[in-house]
């Protein structure tokens, strides 16, 4: 049986709260003691503290019994959770009590490395996608909640590399691909499912007629998409179609087709904010009337007086888009408050208009800003550059409002204890060897709700054992990779219509 462990965020409201400002002169906001319990943060677009009681969110987790660096998740309507990473497939279908693995050769063999995992939220079709070699990939699908499963290859051509594979599905449109056998061949699946993978050359994607069976229609994705090697994030489609897929670049972009593949444009946004290199994967999510949110990691404070030792270290910023992606703001908003100054990992959802979710791994040792990290240089907050004394928990961001001019963001530290201690290696060609490399946790975690709007979390546990228990964990300490699953045990749904989701029986 999986360990579950429970942490309440939330107390009760508190009266009387003024909200933290900063003036000419810059002060450190109130101490979390004087505003809210302990890693509990509500804050506006600006990242500082307003005057509004904290959501009631209970979080609780889960050891899936397996290692699961980059790993991804998804429910299932019957409530059977699907946690893919390392080559497995691992199913829960009571709520983390127990997990057991449900991928069966010879239907998804071979399993090699750099496994995706997706749940149609349509159909309820299971993906896994697996890399074989550097040029060719294996996609399965079960839709009988794993008990049984059916593959295929997928070819991707003799030129390196076929990496960074992504898989998503989402409504035909009717243009485009989305025309039953006027471009290339009957639509024969409830859902369009998309492909994607980087090459040297860039980003491919593909766009499957028969359910993820084959992959006929699609290619290259030729502009930005060809920079950076074509590395890139998740795949987003939304309720009208629109598909998003997110370029590793610097200033923040969203690579969009309206057609179901057929074509796509770019959109850049972030302009003020843009991603400190190395840069990783920021995600795009959708809510149920197609409005668009993208978040990534950015440098910089609130504002110049806004530093701590004279730097300003990180935040999660967001852009937002009302016309399916056609248009972006121009000004970035923070969705993370000050007091955490270092960030890896962010990844969002959405539910109901202005309903979203955002976890990460991030910091809140703001001394160690400007501190000379392992290069000797002073330390900004980039996650890749940290040193020793810096730790990283498990956070999420709730907005219930993210829609508003003036959003308020509830911010929780939802891990008891860290889950790195010391940097987090975002350039696999450029990663520290103290005790182990630092590259344990691989390039991200993965966020999904439910049909309820319930929040599950994906994520890798970097310090686990003594390392979590101990008072003085060093960095050789916190090279494990456990699988692990948080979940929203009580609080908002993301779907306005549930209300209050109660705890689980």
């Amino acid at each position: 049986m999986a360990r579950l462990k429970s942490m309440m965020l939330a107390l009760l409201m508190l009266s009387s709260l003024t909200a933290g400002c900063l003036k000419d002169d810059y002060s450190p906001p109130p101490s979390d003691e004087e505003v809210h319990p302990k890693g509990v943060f509500v804050t506006g677009p600006d990242g500082l503290p307003v005057d509004v009681a904290p959501l009631p969110l209970i979080f609780n987790f889960s050891d899936v019994g397996e290692d699961g660096p980059e790993p991804s998740i998804g429910v299932t309507s019957s409530g059977c959770i699907f946690f893919i990473a390392m080559e497995k497939v691992m199913r829960s279908c009571d709520h983390g009590e127990t997990w057991e693995e449900v991928q069966y050769e010879p239907a998804c063999s071979p399993t090699t490395s750099d496994p995706y995992g997706w749940v149609d939220p349509i159909t309820d079709r299971i993906f896994n996608v697996q890399m074989i070699g550097l040029e060719t990939s294996w996609i399965c699908w079960s839709d009988d909640d794993g008990e049984t499963w059916v593959g295929n290859p997928h070819d991707s051509g003799t030129t390196p590399i076929n990496d960074h594979i992504k898989l998503a599905t989402g409504p035909w449109t009717g243009s485009g691909y989305g025309i039953p056998g006027s471009i290339t061949q009957e639509i024969i699946y409830e859902t369009a499912v998309y492909y994607c993978y980087n090459k040297l050359a860039g980003i491919f994607c593909f766009t499957s007629f028969d359910g993820g069976a084959t992959f006929e229609a699609g290619g290259q994705i030729f502009g930005l998409a060809t920079t950076n090697g074509g590395l890139h994030g998740a795949i987003t489609s939304a309720p009208d179609g629109t598909v998003y897929v997110t370029p590793r670049v610097e200033t923040p972009t969203v690579i969009i087709s309206k057609d179901n593949g057929l074509t796509w444009f770019e959109r850049t946004m972030g302009t003020d904010v843009g991603t400190p290199y190395p840069r990783k994967n920021s995600e795009v999510a959708t809510d149920t009337e197609s409005n668009a949110y993208h978040v990534w990691t950015g440098p910089g404070g609130p504002n110049e007086n806004g530093s701590f030792n004279g730097y300003n270290g990180e935040g999660i910023y967001m852009s937002r888009s009302t016309d399916s992606g056609d248009s972006w703001e121009s000004d970035s908003i923070r969705i993370s408050p000050i007091d955490i100054v270092s960030y890896a990992f962010p990844q969002i959802d959405a539910g109901d208009p202005g309903r979203i979710a955002i976890t990460y791994l991030g910091s809140e040792n703001s001394g160690e800003l400007g501190q000379p990290n392992l290069d000797g240089a002073a330390w900004d907050g980039n996650a890749h550059y940290a040193n020793s004394n810096v730790s990283y928990h498990l956070y999420v961001t709730y907005s219930l409002n993210a829609l508003d001019a003036n959003p308020v963001f509830h911010t929780m530290r939802a891990s008891a204890d860290p889950v790195q201690v010391g940097s987090i290696c975002l350039n696999s060609g450029d990663c520290r060897d103290i005790g182990g490399s630092n590259r344990n946790l691989l390039d991200f975690n993965d966020l999904h709700i439910d049909s309820d709007g319930r929040v599950y979390i994906a994520f890798a546990d970097g310090c686990t054992g003594e390392c979590a228990t101990g008072n003085n964990s060093q960095p050789e300490d916190s090279r494990s990779r456990r699988a692990t699953m948080c979940y929203l045990g009580s609080g908002p749904s993301l779907y306005e219509s549930v209300g209050i989701l109660p705890e689980f029986s």
